[in-house]
């Protein structure tokens, strides 16, 4: 006879009753959005503007094109929130936005021109690789210039990439999303998603040889 522990039954209530009502208060943030009003309208800006300027940021690699996607998104929201049907998650409708600026603006760069080491931003040129959290205090100046020389190659590797194989690369390996949430972001099957994952996958393996 199977036997649940009481209390993990209990917090898996809990928490599922947590999502829920997250859910619920999500709808009725939107509901009242929808309808006008304007505070309901911010709670959602502040929901996730943290998250896809992060994701604007790590797609684009420019803090003033991530910025800009970031304005252009929500502004699209705003207008379009009314035709927000509940087909799908509040959050994939917006990611999807996001998405789909991002591959714009990926399309108008040329994608195989070599990507330069460093950042735009309101201090000026910044080393991109200052953004990459180092896990050890003492790391070791060789494996450090490593380190450098490998996240060079890899953003090389991604500019090479077609704008839809960078743009699901990034979502999976750089944002963490799912396979389906990552086909439902760029409005495709969640098997194509996959197909083109792989393909990037290969590639990278392809170009980074030299540093197995």
């Amino acid at each position: 006879m199977d036997w649940v522990n009481p209390l993990t039954q209990a917090l898996d209530i809990v928490s599922s009753q947590s999502v829920t009502a997250g859910r619920s208060d999500e709808h009725a943030l939107i509901r009242a959005a929808q309808a006008g009003n304007s505070e309901a309208f911010e709670q959602l800006v502040r929901a996730y503007d943290t998250n896809v300027l992060r994701m604007a940021f790590n797609l684009l690699h420019s803090e003033e094109d991530a910025r800009d996607v970031y304005q252009e998104a929500f502004l699209r929201v705003y207008r379009n929130l009314s035709k927000f049907r509940f087909d799908c998650s509040f959050s994939t409708w917006l990611y999807r936005i996001v998405s789909n600026l991002c591959l714009d603006q990926i399309r108008r760069r040329n994608v195989r021109r070599e990507e330069a080491s460093s950042v735009s931003t309101g201090d000026g040129e910044v080393d991109r690789f200052q953004f990459l959290a180092e896990s050890r205090a003492d790391v070791d100046p060789q494996r450090q210039l490593m380190s450098s020389e490998l996240n060079g190659r890899v953003q090389e590797v991604l500019a090479e990439l077609s704008p839809r194989e960078r743009i699901v690369f990034e979502l999976r390996h750089f944002q963490g999303m799912r396979l389906r949430a990552i086909g439902e972001t760029v409005g495709v099957t969640e098997e194509a998603a996959k197909n083109c994952l792989f393909r990037a996958t290969q590639k990278m393996r392809a170009a980074l040889g030299d540093f197995k």
